[in-house]
């Protein structure tokens, strides 16, 4: 008898290219209707139905009905992660047109990887942390916050003295598809990600994943960081 998880399960819902769609596309933490997703993933309706049933029936995905409308989104934040470890060890998709390769253009200056930042916004966030000493590496799966850089998130508008990470990961160290390279994700990247777009620092790219820096988010870069950030 093999006592061990059946990864296999996982791994076929994932391998195919039109439920890997819909899932790259959930990724940016919102909930959206199956016919988005069906139009995302290029399949009709009845077979995006079946491909959401199967991620379902997974727990990969959750669905939530509003009246005669059913929106589906990432299960949890382990989902979420697993696809963004995946993508991180997957080669780079070729590129086929000009919309193609300005929306990868966004999603790797700014995006959402899950419900944290991530692409060279996180990445350069979390290294500012570093250097400033806001952040330590305290093991290879997750950052450790100083009394400084509990002073400092106050800022941000985040206080951690009052808040509870419940059973999530206090601050994941998320490696980046995109930059190679760790930003901050778990309870402490969610309220980040939060803050940054209730202060008007980023808002969302309708469609997609991708953020956009605003002129008040490039200012605060500036004046906290000393980032020359560009549109």
């Amino acid at each position: 008898m093999n006592a061990y998880q059946n990864i296999v399960s996982v791994a076929s819902l994932i391998g195919d290219p039109s439920r890997a769609k819909m899932l790259d596309a959930l990724m940016g933490g919102q909930a959206l209707p199956a016919g988005e997703l069906a139009y995302i993933a290029g399949v009709s309706p009845q077979t995006a139905s079946a491909h959401l049933s199967k991620l379902v029936n997974g727990k990969l995905l959750m669905v939530e009905s509003q009246g005669r409308h059913r929106y589906y989104r990432l299960a949890n934040a382990e989902v979420a992660q697993f696809v963004e470890m995946l993508e991180a060890l997957s080669p780079a998709r070729p590129v086929r047109s000009l919309r193609q390769s300005e929306e990868l253009i966004k999603v790797r200056h700014a995006r959402t990887c899950y419900d944290h930042l991530a692409g060279r916004l996180g990445v350069a966030l979390t290294n500012a942390w570093l250097e400033r000493s806001y952040l330590s590496i305290l093991s290879d799966r997750e950052f450790d916050v100083t009394d400084e850089g509990a002073e400092h998130f106050l800022s941000w508008g985040v206080d951690l003295r009052t808040s509870s990470p419940g059973r999530r990961v206090f601050a994941k160290r998320c490696l980046d598809w995109s930059e190679r390279y760790h930003h901050v994700g778990g309870y402490l990247g969610a309220r980040v990600a939060s803050a940054a777009l209730a202060n008007g620092w980023v808002e969302r790219v309708e469609g997609t994943r991708a953020l956009r820096v605003t002129e008040r988010g490039r200012d605060s870069l500036r004046d906290m960081y000393g980032m020359d950030w560009q549109p």
